[in-house]
Parts: structure tokens; C-alpha cells; sequence
């Protein structure tokens, strides 16, 4: 199912369950959205001592990977 919102409390539920089978990243890179840039999100990489990097507004291709995926799933499931 696809959700069109996401709280930062959602996002760190759903990072907390992928952990539990794959383990905790040592970083993560995103964009600057705002449930990306809740409180919940600060609480859960300093809990878990997770190094959090911002990609600068505007600038999508510091994260081409993300960017190459989005645009494929857009055209081969959402459409």
C-alpha cells in the first residue's frame, strides 16, 4: 500500500523494524523533508548513534541513487 504522508514517528517505527533484519546504518543520507526533520527522526539517530546527513535544498543529485529509484518506481508502479 502507498501511503502520500509520513510522520517523522512513522519513519522511525519503520526504520526500527527494517533494523531488526538488517541491523542499524552507520549513516543516512536524505533530503531536507519534514518528516525527515522531526523531532522524532533527532531522537531516533541519537538514540541509536546514527550519523544523519542532509543533501542541500536543491541540489538532488548529491543522492542520484534516490533520485534514479524515485523516477523509476514513478514510471513503472504509480502509473
Amino acid at each position: 500500500m502507498i501511503d502520500t504522508s509520513l510522520s517523522g514517528v512513522r519513519v522511525a517505527r519503520e526504520l526500527d523494524r527494517i533494523a531488526e533484519l538488517r541491523g542499524h546504518p552507520c549513516m543516512v543520507v536524505s533530503d531536507n523533508g519534514t518528516e525527515l526533520t522531526s523531532n522524532a527522526i533527532f531522537g531516533w539517530q541519537e538514540d541509536r548513534q546514527v550519523a544523519w546527513l542532509y543533501i542541500a535544498p536543491g541540489k538532488p543529485l548529491q543522492n542520484g541513487f534516490v533520485e534514479s529509484f524515485n523516477g523509476c518506481l514513478r514510471d513503472e508502479c504509480l502509473l
